[in-house]
């Protein structure tokens, strides 16, 4: 098995192993498996109550169908979900803001994903993230580095909301605080110590810490939403939500317009997100060629496009690369065996999710506090004395975290880049002196654009 495994996946060409493998496709899902327990609890505000159980078998289908996926066609470390903010965006916008039917919602992801999947296969995506200069890349891995860090430090409660500041330092006195601190600490004592699974030991330690406090003060656990797995084993039918999709808007002139803005919007955001999230993850796992692209990233983004096709008809809104993969990435995943790993795991998920849902935030913010440290460093590979460069740059790693959006921070960055670098084009003479801007970028700034001026017209 070990000898099919490495020719499969070429895990010796890729400086890794099957043990660092299936240690990385657990940590992965470990940092993902919230998505079981959050998805199916806001997308129910739209679909009914009595679909929760069939929302939590249709997240870890869809789940564990694309990474399986990613893992076997494009061989890349990177693991996909429902996607956060989408399914937010499905539910509170289109669902409740909008009055749409979550069947209608449903239809629009089934028609964005076939759209994805003809736009990979004309490699039109693909172009997309080839286009993007070597310095925006390196941004984006630092800035998905800082908005991975900010969930953490929110998820443990170290930081909260504050209506004047907007954000500010929590309590250290309460126990997500300190477990989260725990987990952080044995986090980066092992990893100093080079133990190999530091981010997983740091996840099972906290996640044990957390059940150990909800055992001996349940009331106050409760408040803080940790608590004990109130069963092992369970299994929900998908029959509430299999192939209920309603496409009848299409051919409604009175509301067709209404659903193609409700496509472009997941269009737009699931595009953009992958897009950052694979671009980043690869940089920081070294993945990238030596003309700064994604290796495979055609097929990768493919995956995703039928991922969301195949999801939406099982009951799970718009399937997307997750940032978490890069907690897989830091514990040395490199090939898709990390993926097929962690799709496996949601798979059996469907039958143990209890468990699974029982780990707290608090118990997986270490991982992603440290797994932003380590993407941080590749700041330094940023040219900052070239302001043309360095700049937006900037833009694209602040306005990531502090827009809480992978795909508002690189439109941003994006923006900046093309209208820096034409002006600068503009006012030079000398033609070594000017910046090649690919018209893939001054395309993509034309939609930008666009897209920010969109409210103005509603």
């Amino acid at each position: 098995m070990n000898n099919f495994l490495e020719r499969y996946f070429k895990l010796k060409d890729s400086g890794t192993s099957v043990r660092t493998e299936v240690l990385a496709g657990l940590t992965t899902f470990l940092t993902m498996a919230y998505i079981i327990a959050v998805n199916p609890g806001m997308v129910s505000q739209a679909t009914g109550e009595g679909t929760v159980g069939a929302l939590v078998t249709a997240t870890c289908l869809a789940s564990a169908f694309a990474c399986i996926l990613m893992g076997l066609y494009a061989n890349l470390p990177f693991a996909l979900a429902p996607g956060m903010g989408l399914n937010a965006y499905f539910t509170y916008s289109v669902c409740l803001g909008m009055g749409v039917s979550w069947k209608v919602a449903f239809g629009a992801i089934f028609v964005e994903g076939i759209v994805f999947i003809i736009l990979s296969l004309t490699n039109v995506r693909e172009a997309v993230v080839k286009a993007i200069p070597l310095s925006l890349k390196m941004a984006v891995t630092v800035g998905i580095g800082l908005f991975i860090a900010f969930i953490g430090f929110s998820n443990a409660k170290i930081i909260e909301s504050n209506p004047s500041t907007y954000v500010q330092l929590g309590s250290f006195i309460t126990a997500p605080v300190l477990i989260a601190v725990t987990g952080l600490l044995i986090i980066v004592v092992l990893s100093k110590k080079n133990i190999k699974g530091a981010i997983l030991w740091g996840i099972v330690i906290s996640t044990v810490l957390s059940w150990i406090y909800a055992l001996i003060n349940p009331g106050a656990a409760n408040y803080y939403g940790i608590h004990l797995p109130l069963k092992v084993f369970e299994y929900e039918s998908l029959s509430p939500l299999l192939f209920q999709i309603d496409l009848s808007y299409l051919f409604d002139s009175e509301k067709v317009l209404n659903f193609i803005i409700i496509l472009f919007t997941f269009l737009f955001v699931d595009f953009f997100d992958t897009v950052g999230t694979l671009v980043g993850v690869a940089s920081k796992a070294n993945m990238l060629d030596e003309k700064g692209n994604v290796p495979r990233a055609g097929k990768a983004l493919l995956t995703d496009a039928i991922g969301t096709t195949v999801g939406s008809l099982i009951g799970a809104t718009t399937v997307t690369t997750y940032v978490e993969s890069s907690t897989g990435v830091a514990e040395g995943g490199r090939t898709g065996l990390t993926a097929i790993v962690t799709g496996i795991l949601f798979f059996l998920a469907m039958f143990f999710s209890p468990i699974f849902i029982a780990i707290p935030s608090c118990a997986t913010a270490p991982a992603l506090i440290y797994v932003g440290f380590l993407m941080m460093q590749e700041v330094t590979k940023i040219d900052f004395k070239d302001i043309t460069q360095g700049f937006p740059a900037f833009i694209t790693i602040a306005a990531m975290p502090l827009t809480y959006s992978i795909g508002d921070g690189l439109t941003l960055g994006v923006l900046s880049y093309v209208f820096i670098n034409l002006i600068h084009n503009m006012t030079v003479k000398d033609k070594r002196d000017k910046h090649q801007v690919s018209i893939v970028m001054i395309i993509l700034a034309i939609i930008f654009v666009f897209k920010l001026a969109l409210p103005l017209f509603e």
